[in-house]
């Protein structure tokens, strides 16, 4: 499924309000009657041969929960059915990941940005809380000098076995991410959504073909999902992580190699050495 295209045209109007009128299981003539319109008048505007007046368009708005922009700028037969859903429960969902975000932030006595820390047990309310100042004043706090300025970032608490070698319960710092256009392709996110609260994984940008986010782990066993955009709240640009465990070693071939060859030689070398031994007690 396609993203929604966004450029201005008038035609996305009628098969827009034809598409939420079917949707509701409604008639022309249902629709007609509570917009106070002839069925005639209409059938023109979903046909694209009339436009409504501005005041009619207001009420179609509220009718069936959808901006005005939406309803005029929008494709809306291109969008996912969890985008359509969203739409219709009065949700006024990004379309396009390029929306201007205001992000919830606390600074020290400094009037330096904090690094706010989201730890595990606070992780169901930040679902809920992302955008409220007064939560997001109550979650503890650091700074880390050598991070810049000029940037935003917040530490979340991990979960999970799904992305090795970041273990469960280390703690990773991200980047705050404006435009989601801006995502590289296989690189680590933490990605906040309505449904599954944080996530972190490695990101594709399928915005412009599917109007979503694919979601992957390191770990083999995970299959990789693919999460509307109208499901996403936030995302952040994986920075660096901290754990009390250290990783297992990833040894490549040629290392492997090598540690086998040491080992050999060491093996060698203890059995000459204890062939000394017996020669020198005999």
């Amino acid at each position: 499924m396609a993203a929604a295209k966004t450029r201005s045209n008038p035609t996305y109007f009628g098969p827009n309000i034809k598409l939420l009128r079917t949707r509701r299981s409604r008639s022309q003539e249902e629709v007609a009657v509570a917009l106070d319109v002839k069925r005639s008048s209409w059938s023109g505007y979903e046909n694209g041969t009339a436009e409504p007046p501005f005041d009619l368009l207001l009420r179609v708005s509220d009718y069936f929960k959808v901006s005005t922009d939406k309803l005029l700028k929008y494709d809306l037969t291109e969008l996912s059915e969890s985008q359509l859903s969203s739409l219709e429960r009065g949700w006024d969902i990004d379309l396009t990941g390029k929306r201007l975000r205001v992000l919830a932030t606390t600074v020290d006595a400094e009037d330096r940005e904090n690094v706010e820390l989201v730890p595990e047990k606070a992780k169901a309310g930040y679902r809920t809380g992302y955008a409220d100042p007064e939560y997001i004043s109550i979650l503890p706090t650091f700074q880390m000098p050598f991070l810049s300025r000029d940037k935003k970032y917040r530490t979340f608490q991990i979960s999970g076995d799904s992305m090795p070698p970041v273990n469960e319960g280390a703690w990773v710092t991200g980047e705050y991410v404006q435009n989601w256009h801006t995502i590289r392709d296989g690189q680590p996110y933490i990605v906040v959504t309505k449904e599954e609260g944080i996530v972190f994984k490695v990101v594709y940008d399928q915005l412009k073909e599917k109007g979503s986010l694919l979601l992957c782990s390191t770990n083999p066993l995970y299959q990789p999902y693919e999460v509307p955009v109208g499901e996403v709240l936030e995302v952040w640009k994986f920075v660096h992580y901290i754990s009390p465990e250290l990783p297992e070693p990833n040894l490549t071939r040629d290392d492997l190699s090598r540690s086998v060859m040491d080992l050999q030689k060491e093996v060698s070398r203890m059995r000459k050495a204890m062939e000394t031994q017996g020669r020198l007690a005999f």
